[in-house]
């Protein structure tokens, strides 16, 4: 028996694409900064974005809550008897972030590879590649990232 199945292995090369209806503003840096107790005085003004506000917002997709309260994107994989693990993330800046950018988020469900854990219980990795760029097709961030789906 399989996780992968034909109808998930269907989905790679999926893609969504969310763009911020107003630009990303002052008070949005300035409050992501002080969440995360930066201390950059130009994140504190909201001059600039501190590099990981954009790929932790969601206040570009617009999205309603799910069951567990979330607002952003999610593949919404149906990955029966197993649990969702977050694998992590890696990221590739490119350009500043200013309280003038609108910001377009380009996801792309990139991979679904089957493992086997040390414990022997079998998991999908699902690898999603974000892009965000700016009004002018700028990229800013380029966001790889992983999530496990662990056999109970």
């Amino acid at each position: 028996m399989t996780l992968l199945s034909a109808s998930l292995l269907d989905r790679i090369g999926e893609e969504a694409v969310y763009t911020a209806p107003e630009p990303l503003g002052r008070a949005a840096i300035r409050y992501f900064a002080l969440a995360t107790g930066d201390t950059d005085p130009a994140h504190l003004a909201g001059d600039v974005a501190p590099p990981t506000l954009i790929c932790e917002t969601n206040q570009y997709a617009n999205l309603p809550r799910d069951a567990d309260g979330y607002a952003g994107h999610g593949w919404q994989l149906d990955v029966p008897g197993t649990r969702l693990v977050r694998g992590g993330n890696s990221y590739r800046f490119e350009r500043p972030v200013l309280p003038s950018t609108v910001v377009t988020a380009r996801w792309k469900l990139a991979d679904i590879t089957e493992r086997v854990t040390g414990s022997g219980k079998r998991m999908l990795v699902v690898t999603s590649v974000a892009t965000y760029t700016d009004q002018h097709g700028h990229v800013l961030v380029v966001n790889e990232e992983s999530l496990i789906y662990v056999e109970r």
